[in-house]
């Protein structure tokens, strides 16, 4: 019997199990070698041209250095396993396995070891060949890349003091160019040359090449001659412009459909009265940020589970708005569809647009203000004075000014854009900073009117909130508003009654806005317990005739004490669920109490019910109303061509002090008006006449100053009393007078005898108090029902 070595099994039986998978790992060798320069050299030759992707010229310049490097280490692989295998066929000579016929059958499957070495030896001979290819081809690649245009190695970076950051963006791009395909979309392949010319044609930090001027600036296109804005009576076309495809779609569109009637009187009302005044046709990008997949799109799926309808209220009315006045309008809610109508070129969003903005106005949300920003490159920050952004809450100065914000613990998740704070726009008027955009609630017409005063009961009270958790610990106050009222809910709910909603209360669901509309028709109280903040639904209430109960803050809801202002970019401060009814409606139609005084809480119950009201509308929230203000706002609101205010002198010389102030005092002393022997500003809007300057107390606002002499706070106006001579004016006096950047100023330390200037015309603000200062404030009447507009603004 013949013996075998123990340690000769063991060799075999690792060879046997290596040989078979070495092959297939051969093969892949094989198939990726292939493949690696199918890559590398097809990205040589179809990168020269430049219509190509941008990623084929990205393999192109990327593939230089590291395709020798590849092929030269897998030859070197190769042939580390050709001597592997050259060792492992001297083990098999030296050992005892030929010995015996037993022994035989693993031997047979040794025998094509001798022919695979061969192959892995030929492969590797042609791998190195290839490489030595691959080298030469790349090397003269470069070479005639050098000789295009006759200049490609000649290119200097030019040292001219008009462009400053030409050398630190030229040493960024020699870093950074390959992070974007866009690079590579727009010629850039890694010379200097191409650094330079796309650092002076396509962005703008660097001058023009003078052997390029000839050839690549190509002449601006006529502007293309102004369309007249019409009034539209027709409001098919808009909803093919709104789409399909999303629950928060259909509910806008039915909106749309439901108030059409008094939208279309609405315009030809407001036709009327301007007169067949000229108005030029803008051209119109709306991008519903917050419906986009990218953004999470929550809304849609909660429209018909009862989650909030505001902001879908609101823009189906700024639709509706914009496309009635007659402008031309274009609606997104993909990303997709915004890079499209933007002309986004391929890449991750550091280029910028390919082409002129088409777009004179653009109205989008917060979600959309960052995948503009994220995709427009350097065209943001040229184009975001086009932009208008629908803010619910308001975003004040502090908050948008980014350095500030840093620097002062005030910067947030949303804010720190560095607007213009007017080219935010709100829901309802809260925040003077900003622009009120605001939305629509039905009108009733005279029937209508008559049937609600018929049919109102007296003992029926609807609660406001659709979900469940709004109700949780309410009990107490149900449980007195039960002793004298029927009460009824619309909590949604799927198969069983919420357990948050107690057994009295007759629960109706969800129901569709026609059945809640009846149902507010029929019931004389509308009862808020504290959230949702400032939504459309109260205003609806009022509107079909109920008394709108709320509960009174102590202290008031804001950012410091709240989580859901928590982050959001005010500071205001909420003394109630619904501040615009409590301020600019109020009793007998609001009624706000403290609700942890139960005696007080009973008391408004009985007095509501004996309490007789007429269904009541604002006019700033019907349909003529909103069409008049947004078509003020077209008209006269340009944050592209509005010159800044001057700059504060550097020096306190007499020769460098500001301008005279065009201000007087009134002739009962108390404030400052516009001079009757000053011209007035033609271009200011709204209308200087309109200004009046009040001085603050130690503990008030602009905004609240302003409201307590039936005035708005204006901050359009601010730069015309950011002048040292308006303190003399008003008598105060100031031993010194410092420009800073304060959102509080201009301002009097009175203690102190110190005056502020602003320094930065972006922090001028309504909002904000100190008790050291006292604040000077810009004041402007108002239309009756139209806070937004003066009464000449029209």
């Amino acid at each position: 019997m013949i013996t075998v070595n123990a340690d000769g099994k063991i060799m075999v039986r690792r060879c046997l199990v290596t040989l078979r998978p070495f092959r297939i790992f051969v093969l892949g060798i094989g198939f990726f070698t292939l493949c690696f320069l199918m890559t590398s050299l097809g990205g040589q030759f179809s990168a020269k041209r430049l219509g190509d992707s941008p990623f084929t010229i990205r393999t192109e310049v990327m593939g230089a250095l590291e395709s020798r490097g590849v092929l030269r280490r897998m030859s070197d692989m190769l042939e580390m396993l050709m001597k592997r295998m050259d060792i492992l066929a001297r083990l098999e000579n030296s050992t005892d396995f030929h010995k015996g016929d037993e022994a035989r059958f693993p031997l047979d499957r040794f025998q094509p070891a001798a022919g695979l070495m061969e192959r892995i030896q030929a492969i590797a001979q042609n791998v190195s060949d290839i490489a030595i290819k691959v080298d030469q081809i790349l090397r003269n690649s470069l070479l005639n890349g050098k000789g295009v245009d006759g200049r490609r190695d000649q290119c200097e970076v030019p040292r001219d003091p008009k462009y400053p950051d030409c050398a630190g963006k030229v040493e960024w791009m020699r870093a950074r160019w390959t992070s974007d395909p866009c690079y590579a979309f727009f010629g850039v392949d890694g010379t200097e040359c191409s650094f330079l010319i796309y650092l002076s044609e396509v962005e703008w930090f660097c001058p023009p090449l003078p052997w390029r001027n000839q050839t690549a600036a190509l002449p601006s296109p006529p502007p293309l001659p102004r369309v007249q804005a019409a009034f539209r009576n027709d409001l098919a076309h808009l909803l093919e412009l709104i789409g399909t495809g999303k629950e928060s779609l259909s509910f806008m569109k039915k909106r749309i459909r439901h108030l059409a009637q008094q939208w279309l009187r609405a315009a030809q009302l407001l036709e009327q009265k301007l007169k067949g005044r000229q108005r030029d046709q803008k051209h119109i990008l709306i991008h519903i940020g917050f419906l986009t997949e990218e953004s999470g799109d929550v809304f849609s799926p909660r429209v018909l589970k009862g989650g909030p309808l505001g902001e879908m209220v609101q823009w189906a009315d700024i639709l509706a708005t914009l496309f009635l006045l007659g402008h031309s309008l274009r609606v997104t809610v993909s990303l997709k569809e915004l890079q499209s109508h933007l002309g986004v070129p391929p890449g991750r969003g550091n280029c910028p647009l390919t082409n002129p903005l088409p777009f004179d106005l653009i109205y989008t949300d917060y979600h959309g203000l960052q995948q503009m920003k994220q995709h427009m490159g350097l065209s943001f920050k040229k184009y975001r004075c086009r932009v208008r952004v629908i803010d619910t809450f308001g975003t004040e100065p502090a908050y948008n000014h980014e350095e500030y914000a840093t620097l002062r613990g005030y910067r947030t998740n949303w804010g720190y854009w560095n607007l213009q704070p007017t080219q935010f726009m709100t829901m309802f008027p809260h925040t003077p900073d900003n622009s009120f955009m605001g939305f629509v609630s039905e009108e009733l017409n005279q029937t209508e009117r008559q049937f609600i005063k018929s049919n109102k009961v007296s003992s029926m009270a609807v609660v406001y909130g659709k979900e469940a958790s709004i109700w949780k610990g309410k009990e107490k106050f149900l449980a007195i508003l039960n002793k004298y009222m029927e009460i009824h809910g619309t909590v949604y709910y799927e198969t069983q009654r919420p357990p948050e909603v107690p057994a009295f209360v007759k629960n109706h669901g969800l129901l569709p806005q026609h059945e809640f509309q009846q149902l507010l028709r029929k019931a004389k109280l509308f009862i808020g317990f504290g959230f949702p903040y400032e939504g459309p639904a109260p205003l609806e209430a009022i509107a079909n005739g109920c008394v709108f109960l709320q509960a009174r803050f102590n202290p008031p809801h804001s950012s410091l004490n709240h989580e859901f202002f928590r982050g959001k970019p005010t500071s205001r401060e909420v003394s109630s669920q619904h501040p615009y009814a409590e301020d600019f409606i109020g009793k007998p139609h609001v009624w706000t109490v403290d609700y942890n005084n139960s005696e007080e809480f009973e008391a408004a119950i009985k007095t509501i019910m004996s309490t007789q009201v007429d269904p009541y509308l604002p006019y700033e929230y019907t349909c003529e109303g909103m069409l008049e203000r947004i078509h003020a706002y077209i008209q006269h609101q340009d944050f592209c061509t509005t010159p800044s205010p001057p700059l504060p002198p550097k020096a306190k010389s007499p020769a460098m002090q500001s301008s005279p102030s065009p201000l007087a005092l009134s002739p009962n002393a108390t404030h400052l008006v516009w001079s009757p022997s000053v011209s007035r500003d033609l271009h200011a809007w709204p209308p200087v006449a309109s200004l009046q300057v009040w001085v603050s107390e130690p503990q008030h606002s602009c905004t609240e100053t302003c409201q307590q002499h039936g005035l708005v706070c204006e901050p359009t106006f601010f730069r015309f009393l950011n002048k040292k001579e308006v303190f003399l004016q008003l008598s105060i006096t100031c031993d010194s007078t410092e420009y800073e950047m304060n959102h509080l100023y201009p301002a009097v330390a009175e203690n102190v005898h110190e005056c502020y200037l602003q320094k930065e015309p972006l922090l001028f603000s309504c909002a904000g108090y100190n008790p050291k200062y006292r604040r000077l404030c810009p004041c402007r009447d108002y239309r009756k029902g139209q806070v937004a507009l003066c009464r000449d603004c029209l």
